[in-house]
């Protein structure tokens, strides 16, 4: 009986071969088609760097306040907490519920709270949340 080249080594790699192909021909041919169809625009305008709808002016090199990088720390921890507090609060009505073991259960989450609003009396005190 004569064997499929399906049934082969070789032949259970075609449709990866296959996929990746045509992934290459693809992109080629969008990119040989912008260049074609697509709109020729050059000029002092168009080679300008723009930020944000506004001409740049001055150097790329600007200080940034202490603030800034304080707000943003601050939004990374509330982000942890709550990447870390829906999960615990999906399983904990699946815990059992006996006296000391709910107790350690809530004390840890009241320590992970704790943690964060240290992070958050810190950041007050630092004047993170004064917009001055």
């Amino acid at each position: 009986m004569p064997t499929l080249l399906a049934d082969t080594d070789v032949g259970s790699y075609l449709p990866i071969l296959l996929l990746i192909t045509m992934a290459i021909v693809f992109a080629i041919a969008n990119l040989a088609a912008s260049n074609l169809i697509g709109p020729r625009r050059t000029g002092h305008v168009k080679g300008m760097t723009y930020e944000s709808g506004m001409n740049p002016v001055g150097t790329a090199r600007k200080r940034f306040n202490v603030r800034f990088y304080l707000i943003a720390m601050v939004f990374l921890v509330f982000d942890i907490e709550i990447i870390f507090l829906y999960p615990w609060a999906v399983t904990f009505p699946n815990i059992d519920h006996a006296v000391a073991d709910g107790a350690v259960w809530l004390g840890r989450i009241l320590f992970f709270l704790l943690t964060t609003v240290v992070a958050y009396v810190y950041g007050y005190r630092k004047g993170v949340f004064r917009f001055d």
